[in-house]
């Protein structure tokens, strides 16, 4: 019975971040994408203080995106109100709480790597494109997108890990409830905290070996 409810208490964080990183990844990569596009193709006034906003969570301490997302989407904000309202339940200290800070503290990793793949398209390719009558659409699918695979790529593996190894925003916005929101860094450091070393180890070694796993994807072969 020890071992069987050991083995469930190390299983499930893993599960709920590999869950978290996983949908996370989707959605920060169709928002960066989709951003690093359009800033890529547009110029108006106050670009850059809009890219910068984009990167913040990159050098903020993710306590202070976790602070807020916790106002932003608490039961005394509107936002958060509405939230409760169209789901019948409040979103802080849930997982999806666990996925909004990972989509968060992502995003500028995901729009950065973008950015810089869609600057190495080669304009007069795409323009070509348009000259023989291939709409925005269908310039970006069939032309554009498959010419950043790399960094899509790349995108997509950067957000999965970020996501994966995220703590701060995620304590603070998601909590952590076992079975329900803890995910693995949360659980190694109530682990340390109590001085289980062995669970700490066993989950450090884990989120190791999945986010190793997870960049080899992106070096170049040799």
């Amino acid at each position: 019975m020890t071992a069987a409810m050991n083995w469930h208490e190390f299983v499930t964080p893993i599960r709920l971040s590999l869950q978290v990183a996983f949908l996370s990844s989707i959605l920060v990569v169709i928002l960066g994408v989709g951003s690093a596009w359009l800033m890529s193709r547009v110029s108006f006034r106050g670009k850059t203080l809009v890219e910068t906003a984009f990167m913040l969570p990159l050098v903020l301490p993710p306590t202070v995106v976790g602070f807020v997302l916790l106002v932003a989407l608490g039961r005394k904000s509107w936002l958060g109100q509405w939230i409760e309202w169209l789901f019948a339940a409040p979103v802080i200290f849930s997982w999806w709480a666990a996925v909004i800070a990972a989509v968060v503290v992502s995003f500028p990793l995901v729009y950065q790597t973008m950015k810089v793949g869609f600057a190495a398209v080669d304009r007069d390719v795409e323009g070509a494109a348009r000259s023989a009558g291939a709409s925005e659409w269908q310039v970006f699918r069939y032309i554009t997108l498959p010419l950043t695979a790399p960094s899509l790529v790349s995108a997509y593996i950067l957000g999965f890990a970020r996501g994966l190894g995220e703590f701060g925003a995620t304590l603070m916005i998601a909590g952590n409830i076992p079975g329900k929101t803890q995910t693995i860094p949360t659980a190694i450091y109530v682990a340390v905290d109590a001085g289980n070393a062995t669970m700490a180890w066993a989950w450090s070694c884990s989120i190791i070996v999945i986010s190793f796993i997870m960049l080899l994807f992106t070096r170049p072969r040799k």
